[in-house]
């Protein structure tokens, strides 16, 4: 009996003993498992948020197509003592996403240069996950300078001077707002880094991508025998207009009639408003040929055009008034307090004596002004017809002030009753004119460089309206006085001259005007070089 409890006890303890062994085993097992599991995750807490310093110099040895960039990127990591931007304890952070994101989307922006290394850098992202890494982090820094340097600087200083552009290009530390951007990554689509005409463009390219992609517009086949279609017209030609400016959204929707019907009339007048013809329900051949213009060279247009948005500082909507006066459109308009208080049609310079694009600041107005000939047309038009006709200077109500010829003021005077100074070593200025019938013809480039206004009478009142020494009694009466009579103006207004070939009205209607001196094909040669 002895023995049998003992066998039993024995037994017992040897069950136990294994139970107890295996337990401890698994156990032990589980906490080597966990161990292994643990060590093989991103550990925030054992990883430095800081690198080496010299790994900057082999990156840019290893990627050379970045280093543009170098110089920013190795003052902002100085300043930040080689931590790491983009990753935090946590891993990486959201800031970095959004950046790879729009890297991603440079076509959205109107940005057609190809992204150096984007293959190399779509595998790190994709094999790195949220670890740091020193490769990664270098990367999204560069790619950062390369998004503000394409999106939102824009290309070159100097070589949009030598396109012809000198309006003062727009100012901005993106070193600083890198910084706001990681504490806050939604800034990144903050429509305020640009002027809202940039964003309008934007959504118009989206648009016409979108209609790209689905075929573009067929070519409108004309009859060799064409000469116009107006209103009543039945043809096989107005269901093809009408398809036409169905896809533009100038008409709501396509019946396929061939009737030259009222619906299809207001959708002319709104195209040829919006594409700088003269208002009139008449189709010619010039306003089909404008409609064949294919979607890809508007694409280019609009690409173009957001371009020099980005050269505009968004302080220039900020003033409490400015005129600018955009060449291509031959139009003038007075924005006050935010509104729009006057537009004006103007003629500019010829494609032999382009107008500038500049800004300056309007200083003074000058009613019954002498004409003071420049220097050019003196000897190139004036002198050869003195030597033709002698009475050429009294005919021309002209004399000479020294070595130089002036006209006197009156009715006929070329700059007419009244000039706007904005003192620059161009020598343009706006001015009034007695060839009123300039104004009523689609193509306004006429003159030696200076701007004819259309509304001169009405522009000097809106400026003078708030200063107490002037009516518009006053102002009727200088205008015509006969005697040149100088005036200082209270405020200095700024005065931009820019040259924009497309860009959306306030109906929200993208417009397109004729690239009067051919700066388009230029500046898009430039973009794609970038």
């Amino acid at each position: 009996m002895k023995n049998k409890q003992w066998i039993s006890a024995g037994l017992l303890l040897l069950v136990l003993g294994f139970s107890l062994t295996s337990w401890f085993c698994a156990n032990k097992e589980s906490k080597i498992s966990k161990k292994v599991n643990v060590s093989s995750r991103f550990h925030p807490e054992e990883v430095s948020l800081s690198f080496d310093s010299t790994l900057v110099t082999s990156f840019y040895a290893k990627y050379p197509k970045l280093v543009l960039y170098q110089k920013q990127a190795v003052d902002l990591y100085r300043k930040n003592q080689y931590t790491y931007l983009w990753y935090d304890k946590k891993g990486r952070k959201e800031t970095a996403e959004v950046i790879y994101n729009k890297m991603n989307n440079l076509f959205e922006d109107g940005v057609s240069a190809k992204v150096p290394y984007k293959e190399i850098v779509d595998g790190l992202f994709s094999k790195t996950g949220t670890k740091p890494n020193v490769e990664v982090e270098l990367f999204l820094t560069n790619y950062y300078f390369y998004y503000t340097n394409k999106v939102l600087r824009g290309i070159d200083s100097t070589k949009v001077e030598e396109l012809g552009w000198y309006l003062p290009r727009k100012k901005m530390a993106y070193s600083q707002y890198l910084d706001s951007i990681l504490v806050d990554p939604k800034l990144m689509d903050n429509k305020a880094q640009l002027i809202g005409q940039y964003y309008k463009l934007k959504t118009v390219l989206q648009r016409y991508r979108t209609i790209e992609k689905n075929g573009g517009w067929e070519t409108i086949a004309v009859p060799t025998d064409f000469k116009q279609l107006k209103p009543g017209d039945s043809s096989d030609l107005v269901v093809q207009i009408r398809k036409r400016l169905f896809l533009t959204n100038d008409i709501a929707t396509d019946s396929k009639s061939k009737v030259y019907d009222e619906a299809l009339q207001q959708a002319v007048l709104t195209y040829k408003k919006r594409n700088g013809f003269s208002e009139d329900t008449i189709i010619l051949p010039k306003h089909i040929d404008e409609m064949n213009v294919p979607i890809s060279d508007r694409i280019k247009t609009i690409m173009v055009n957001m371009e020099r948005c980005r050269w505009i500082s968004t302080d220039l909507t900020k003033a409490k008034e400015f005129i600018v006066v955009n060449i291509p459109s031959y139009r003038l308009t007075y924005f006050k307090e935010g509104k729009v208080a006057l537009v004006s049609n103007v003629v500019v310079g010829t494609a032999l004596n382009e107008t500038v694009i500049f800004s300056g600041m309007m200083s003074y107005i000058v009613f019954s002004p002498y004409w003071n000939v420049p220097k050019s047309i003196r000897d190139k038009e004036i002198l050869p017809a003195i030597k033709k006709n002698k009475n050429y200077l009294a005919q021309h109500n002209m004399e000479w002030n020294g070595s130089n010829i002036r006209q006197k003021p009156g009715p006929n005077n070329s700059l007419g009753l009244v000039k706007f100074l904005f003192p620059n070593s161009n020598n343009i200025y706006l001015h009034d004119t007695p060839a009123k019938n300039l104004f009523s013809q689609e193509k306004r480039a006429f003159s030696h460089g200076c701007i004819r206004v259309q509304k001169p009478k009405e522009l000097a009142n809106l400026i003078l309206q708030d200063d107490p020494n002037w009516t518009p009694e006053k102002i009727e009466a200088a205008m015509n006085g006969g005697k040149e009579k100088w005036y200082t103006l209270k405020n200095k207004i700024p005065v931009y001259i820019g040259y924009f070939t497309a860009w959306v009205d306030d109906d929200g209607l993208v417009n397109f005007h004729k690239d009067v001196y051919g700066r388009d094909n230029a500046l898009a040669n430039l973009l794609l070089e970038e």
